[in-house]
């Protein structure tokens, strides 16, 4: 192996394309000069296409999880009730930020690698009918699963006014996200999965209901004040010292995307995940989320046979590729690989090589090739199909 050589398929952080680590190396410039607002001028309605809104989508400095705090601190008041849909570890970050503001929170549990039932969320929610916010996570990255935030909001709305509030930080990028139509309250996500950047920005968008909620909020808290951004954000400008390389490269990101073409970016990380997860059955190793909830950037793998974590060892040793552990009860029984962002196709079938020797070198009989022979296939099908 290559000293400086490793290859990255964890569901985040994840690799850069070059254009944009160079758009990062430009020289730094004054954060209240007229560059930086020609910057947020340009970057602004490109990320309104990603979310799928017609609202102003709001940077912050900050990892994925600042986002979600600010969502929790504008949205919602200490000792309100809200609603939180735990479906694995970002599920349970939810809680935790709520009851770190002494917020009263409600779960509504759900097994880790299965999705929520929108309808079955409704019928829960009716027993608590003072709940002002409903959290839900859009791709749940510790299981691989892709909940139905498309259908959430209907639902809800039959028997509650809560806000719907969704954490789309592994998959906002690399799914189709229609914020607006899907009556999402707050959608949020972060710079380092599908945007192709490095962790250190959080985005986050509010409908207009969600907006008339915050207002009335006193207490928004001091950084993470959404009315500032906004505020701000119309002028062009930011509240505090943005993260200005960051915001070179998120332009020149969006830029890639645009020109791929948003329905073309996820019709690449749908082919992607399909050939993932063929290669995994070829070898008949279980996958932990079924085909109609499987996320279209992270697959969960769960071995029966071998060691999950010998196997991350052996790859990260032999190759230098770094796949993800599981986490909380699955740390040890899963493990996870990403497919999202700067990734292609010709990156998973390396992948599904490199891992097929892994699997060799542990001591798990399967057939060489097979599994890449069965991405191929997936491949050629959707070629035929386009």
């Amino acid at each position: 192996m290559l000293q400086d050589q490793h290859y990255l398929r964890i569901p985040g952080p994840t690799p850069i394309p070059p254009s944009v680590q160079r758009a990062m190396a430009q020289p730094m410039i004054g954060h209240r000069g007229d560059e930086t607002s020609e910057l947020l001028l340009s970057i602004k309605p490109m990320l309104k296409k990603v979310f799928g809104t017609k609202q102003d989508v709001l940077i912050i400095a900050g990892s994925g999880t600042s986002g979600l705090e600010a969502a929790v601190v504008n949205a919602v008041k200490p000792l309100d009730e809200v609603l939180v849909i735990v479906s694995g570890a970002f599920g349970e970050r939810f809680v935790k930020i709520c009851k770190a503001y002494g917020i009263k929170v409600h779960t509504y549990d759900v097994e880790w690698g299965k999705a929520f039932d929108p309808e079955d969320v409704r019928d829960f929610l009716q027993y608590f009918p003072m709940v002002k916010a409903v959290f839900a996570t859009y791709c749940e990255t510790s299981t691989g699963v892709m909940n139905p935030v498309d259908q959430l909001a209907k639902t809800i709305k039959e028997v509650s006014d809560a806000l719907i509030i969704v954490d789309g930080v592994s998959c906002v990028g690399g799914v189709e996200t229609k914020m607006d139509e899907w009556d999402v309250d707050m959608m949020v996500t972060g710079s380092q999965k599908a945007f192709m950047l490095p962790a250190g920005l959080t985005f986050i968008a509010a409908s207009n209901r969600a907006w008339a909620v915050i207002d009335s909020n006193p207490n928004r808290g001091f950084y993470l004040d959404l009315k500032k951004y906004k505020e701000n954000l119309d002028k062009n400008t930011t509240p505090f010292t943005p993260a200005l390389s960051l915001l070179f490269g998120l332009e020149d990101a969006l830029k890639l995307m645009e020109a791929e073409g948003l329905t073309q970016v996820y019709a690449r990380h749908a082919l992607m995940k399909e050939m993932t997860r063929a290669a995994f059955r070829a070898h008949d190793i279980p996958l932990l989320a079924d085909e109609e909830n499987a996320s279209d950037t992270v697959t969960a793998v769960q071995p029966e046979d071998f060691d999950a974590e010998l196997l991350r060892k052996v790859l990260k040793q032999e190759f230098g590729l770094s796949v993800a552990g599981g986490q909380g009860h699955l740390k040890g029984q899963i493990f996870r690989v990403g497919h999202m962002g700067y990734c292609s196709p010709a990156d998973v079938l390396q992948t599904i090589s490199m891992m097929e020797i892994g699997l060799l070198k542990i001591g798990k009989k399967i057939e060489l090739g097979k599994g890449i022979a069965a991405a191929q296939q997936i491949y050629l099908a959707k070629g035929e199909d386009n």
